[in-house]
């Protein structure tokens, strides 16, 4: 399984950002798909995730300003990010569990994206 991810930039404080995350290979394997965000030198904090029955959920820092959704006929999940923070600003990855392998996770490249004040 390989993942793509999109959609990131320079955007203002206040503005909005659209990443999206295509997956291709082996696609019966995934299950679940989320995003994950890490600033150089600190930890990876997880996003929301969305299952192929498009439920989610999401980290409390980003709860009513992000949106995950999913298009399973495109293999693509998205992340709509609204009202953007400077705090918001990292590179952004998507991933996707196996089905079959429990635990076992596939990961994107990052795209970055930088929220200015």
């Amino acid at each position: 399984v390989q993942l793509q991810a999109s959609g990131g930039g320079l955007v203002h404080s206040g503005g909005f950002l659209k990443l999206s995350c295509a997956a291709s290979g082996n696609i019966h394997n995934i299950g679940s798909m989320g995003w994950y965000r890490q600033v150089s030198g600190k930890e990876r904090k997880f996003l929301p995730t969305a299952d192929s029955n498009g439920d989610s959920n999401y980290a409390e820092s980003v709860k009513g300003r992000f949106t995950i959704s999913r298009d399973n006929g495109k293999n693509t999940v998205y992340l709509q990010m609204n009202s953007l923070r400077s705090e918001d600003t990292a590179a952004y990855f998507c991933y996707a569990d196996d089905v079959f392998w429990a635990g076992k996770k596939y990961w994107g490249l990052g795209t970055q994206v930088t929220v200015s004040s």
